[in-house]
C-alpha cells in the first residue's frame, strides 16, 4: 500500500494483520476487503483518504494473509457473525472508539453489521451494493435463475469436491471469480498477482467453505457467535450516515441496492457506478474515496 505501515494486534481470537496510512490523529477510517480479495484492493484508495488528514487502517480478514488465530482448536467459521465481531475487536484493540467503516462483499458484510447493531461505534458508512446481511431464515429460496448461475461458485464449496477445487486450484479459482465478477475491469488479470499471497493463508479454506455452507444452513456456526447472529436475524435497521456505492456491472447477480432502501434509516445516498464491477475500491478507487470522504467531514 502507497505511504503505508504494516502492523499486527492481538483480539480475544486472531492476531490481526494490518496496513495503516495516514496521521493518527486524524479520523479513523477502516477499510475492508471482500472474498477472494486482500488489503491490495485499497492501494489507491489509501493516499486519497490520507492526503485529506484520515488516518486510514487496513485489515487483512480472518483466514487472508497474515493474519492468524490464536489457538488451534479455535472454529475456523466464515460466518457473518465471526466477521463483524472481528471488526469490533479490531477497533477494541487498537482503542478506535469510532470510525468511518467501508466495505465490499464479506468487508461490506461486517461493516454493516456493526453499523446496525453498534452505531455508536461507527461514525459513517460506506457499503457497495446496499444491505448485505444475510437472512438466513430464507437462505434455502430460489431466486432469479439468472442470479442462480452466477452463484455456481457457492454451490461448488458445498461438497467435498469444491473443497478440495479450492484448495488445490485456489490462484486458478478465484482469478476466474475476479475475471467473471469484474467483466468490463481489463486490468484484473493483471492485478491479482498481488494478492495471490493473500489466499494461501493455512486458514483460508477452511474459513471460505465455512462461510458459504453456513450462510445456507448446511454448517452449524461457532456458538462464540450464537447471539450476535440472532441479532443479525432480525434484520436490524441501520441508523447511520451511509452512502451505497452501487456496481453498475457487476458479474454477480442480485437485487438493485434500492431494494434494501428501507434498512436505512439515517442520511442515505445512492451512487451508481456505471461499468463497474465487483471489486468497486481497485476498480473505481476515486469513487470509493469521495463516498469515504464524505462522510469523514
Amino acid at each position: 500500500m502507497s505511504y503505508a505501515s504494516f502492523g499486527r494486534t492481538k483480539t480475544p481470537v486472531l492476531e490481526i494483520g494490518y496496513e495503516s496510512a495516514g496521521d493518527p490523529r486524524g479520523t479513523p477510517v477502516i477499510l475492508l476487503h471482500g472474498f477472494p480479495y486482500d488489503v491490495r484492493a485499497f492501494d489507491d484508495v489509501a493516499p486519497l483518504l490520507a492526503a485529506q488528514g484520515a488516518f486510514v487502517l487496513v485489515p487483512y480478514l480472518r483466514g487472508f494473509g497474515p493474519t492468524r488465530f490464536l489457538d488451534d482448536t479455535t472454529m475456523r467459521s466464515g460466518q457473518q457473525g465471526a466477521l463483524a465481531q472481528d471488526l469490533l475487536d479490531f477497533m477494541d484493540a487498537l482503542v478506535v472508539g469510532q470510525a468511518v467503516v467501508a466495505g465490499y462483499d464479506w468487508g461490506g458484510r461486517a461493516a454493516c453489521i456493526v453499523a446496525a447493531l453498534e452505531p455508536g461505534r461507527v461514525r459513517g458508512l460506506v457499503t457497495v451494493n446496499g444491505y448485505n446481511m444475510h437472512n438466513l431464515a430464507t437462505s434455502g429460496e430460489p431466486v432469479d435463475p439468472e442470479w442462480e448461475r452466477s452463484y455456481w461458485y457457492q454451490y461448488y464449496f458445498h461438497s467435498e469436491r469444491g473443497r478440495r477445487g479450492l484448495e488445490r486450484n485456489r490462484d486458478d479459482l478465484c482469478e476466474l471469480l475476479w475475471r467473471t465478477w469484474s467483466p468490463s475491469w481489463a486490468a484484473a488479470r493483471g492485478a491479482f498477482p498481488a494478492s495471490a499471497p493473500s489466499l494461501h493463508n493455512p486458514d483460508f479454506v477452511d474459513v471460505v467453505v465455512h462461510s458459504y455452507r453456513h450462510r445456507y444452513g448446511l454448517a452449524d456456526g461457532d456458538p462464540l457467535y450464537r447471539h450476535l447472529e440472532e441479532l443479525i436475524s432480525r434484520q436490524p435497521a441501520i441508523p447511520v450516515p451511509t452512502v451505497v456505492l452501487e456496481s453498475g456491472d457487476d458479474g454477480i447477480g442480485g437485487p438493485p441496492a434500492a431494494t434494501g432502501r428501507d434498512h436505512f434509516t439515517g442520511p442515505y445516498r445512492e451512487v451508481l457506478l456505471p461499468g463497474v464491477g465487483h471489486n468497486v475500491p481497485q476498480e473505481d478507487p476515486g469513487a470509493f474515496a469521495q463516498a469515504v470522504l464524505s462522510l469523514v467531514g
